[in-house]
């Protein structure tokens, strides 16, 4: 079996899921109890929660009120978009954002829309990144959020976050957030002008089922669920710590290895290009400000679905487009930068990690030959 699917799930790293395990096994009290092991797991879970946001440092010292763990970055997603839309309200109802969103956060636009919101999004470039004299342009002193991934999930593309966040920053009354989901563990972002930051760590070796939103201590939200103590007023249920440890396992992996794992990537990456060009009716959609993890492509006249299922046959594990796309709608990433729809229903993604061989790659290229020649002939 050959795994290039990495931007949709990785392996879960033994340190994260010793981290896990040695924290279930060590505080068996809910942190909200009074009792003194339930004031152990509060303790720990405070400490925990310093540590994530000594990872967005960009409030020394402001702890409170700024992490809010979550189900996964689905969640995060909803209540920053949500939150932020109902808490202020009063001050405008004009949200910007882009084409390239995960679902999670389209979903959310698409609903706050029905409620009388105006959303606009903003023109992609060719390269893939935001057009930002068309951001600047749209920004209204009724603009009350501006939502825009630091990486997109179907070419890679690194966003200029820290021009954008610039930008939104001129407009009193306008916060700015961004999906991190798939730029932490690949590239470094400067998020210290970023007022909510939403992520989850399956995507950098951590577990499934968590996530998180680190926002700035002044950004108050109307929380999705109601009743209940836990860490923070914005999300009520009972905290799970070994969640919180995992997770801060899985950040701390990230933060040792990610310049050594992208070196690697990338390699393998200029490797793989190199192959494919010898492949005459093989499109590569991903440009030069996708990070290399990422390799969106297509085969000419060939739609995706159909080379897909090819490669299922031959036990190559990739994606038509994120995993939580329509499979068969065109990818909106692709026609946006090649206005090519037939082009963008023939795109697929491959993504790499440290823990992708050439050999693996080698395997895929010889996969693929049989599955070009069967289906181009």
């Amino acid at each position: 079996m050959i795994y290039l699917d990495n931007a949709a799930n990785t392996p879960v790293a033994p340190e994260v899921l010793n981290a896990y395990a040695d924290t279930v096994r060590n505080y068996i009290a809910n942190p909200n109890s009074t009792h003194p092991l339930g004031m152990a797991a509060k303790e720990r879970m405070e400490k925990e929660m310093e540590l994530t946001a000594s990872f967005f440092p960009y409030e020394e010292g402001k702890t409170e009120n700024r992490v809010i763990y979550t189900s996964g970055a689905s969640e995060a997603n909803n209540l920053a978009i949500k939150g932020i839309a109902e808490n202020y309200r009063y001050n405008g109802k004009h949200i910007i954002s882009t084409c390239l969103e995960h679902s999670s956060v389209s979903g959310s636009l698409t609903y706050l829309q029905s409620k009388g919101y105006e959303i606009d999004m903003v023109d992609i470039r060719q390269d893939g990144t935001v057009d930002l004299d068309h951001l600047q342009e749209l920004m209204r002193k009724d603009t009350v959020l501006v939502t825009i991934c630091a990486v997109d999930s179907e070419l890679g593309t690194r966003q200029p976050i820290e021009q954008i966040a610039k930008i939104v920053k001129e407009y009193e009354g306008c916060y700015f957030h961004t999906d991190a989901t798939q730029a932490i563990g690949k590239t470094e972002v400067d998020y210290s002008e970023v007022d909510l930051i939403t992520f989850t760590p399956h995507k950098f070796f951590g577990l499934n089922g968590m996530g998180a939103l680190v926002k700035k201590s002044n950004v108050v939200l109307t929380p999705l669920i109601h009743g209940g103590a836990s860490t923070t007023n914005y999300r009520s249920g009972t905290p799970v710590l070994a969640e919180a440890v995992a997770l801060n396992a899985a950040l701390s992996l990230q933060k040792e290895q990610s310049k050594t794992w992208e070196s690697h990537v990338a390699e393998l990456k200029s490797y793989l290009l190199e192959k494919l060009a010898a492949y005459p009716l093989v499109q590569i959609n991903s440009t030069q400000c996708a990070l290399p993890y990422f390799l969106n492509m297509g085969v000419k006249g060939v739609r995706a679905t159909a080379f897909k299922e090819a490669l299922d046959k031959r036990e190559v594990c990739i994606s038509i487009k994120s995993a939580c796309s329509v499979t068969n709608n065109p990818s909106r990433s692709v026609y946006a930068i090649t206005k090519d729809r037939k082009r963008a229903l023939s795109s697929f993604r491959l993504s790499f990690s440290h823990m992708t061989t050439k050999e693996e790659l080698d395997a895929f290229l010889e996969q693929f030959d049989g599955c070009y020649k069967e289906l181009t002939n």
